[in-house]
């Protein structure tokens, strides 16, 4: 259930990444989309993945788009990667990884989400 809820905010995060306009300013503690012609990672955003996935192990992580920035007390980033288990003949998968930035320049990974995209295609068979 958890899987289906977090694979259902995300496609509507890409969706509304379609949809939505920047707004000029952010409001604190509130998610901003990027506009969706353009949503590679910003410098801020590359800098805070490559800081947060110094000491990762156990699989590459290549990001793929900035989903949404929250400022906070720092910044908190949701990012799409393609994501590839170290081991032989493993199969890239796409994950979402929250990273949380603090104004010191530390990052670290709040959470990582495996997406299922099979749920889309057979939802019945998901529950």
């Amino acid at each position: 259930m958890k899987k289906l809820i977090v694979s259902m905010m995300t496609m509507l995060l890409i969706l509304a990444l379609c949809m939505t306009t920047v707004s000029a300013e952010q409001l604190m503690g509130g998610w901003e989309i990027p506009a969706a012609e353009a949503n590679p990672l910003t410098e801020e955003a590359q800098a805070a993945f490559d800081k947060a996935m110094e000491k990762l192990v156990g699989a590459d992580y290549t990001p793929v788009a900035l989903l949404a920035t929250q400022l906070v007390a720092g910044t908190n980033y949701c990012i799409l990667c393609q994501t590839t288990p170290v081991v032989p003949n493993a199969k890239p998968h796409w994950t979402l990884v929250y990273i949380y930035a603090d104004l010191q320049g530390n990052a670290e990974i709040m959470n990582v989400y495996d997406l299922d995209i099979t749920l889309y295609a057979y939802p019945e068979e998901a529950e």
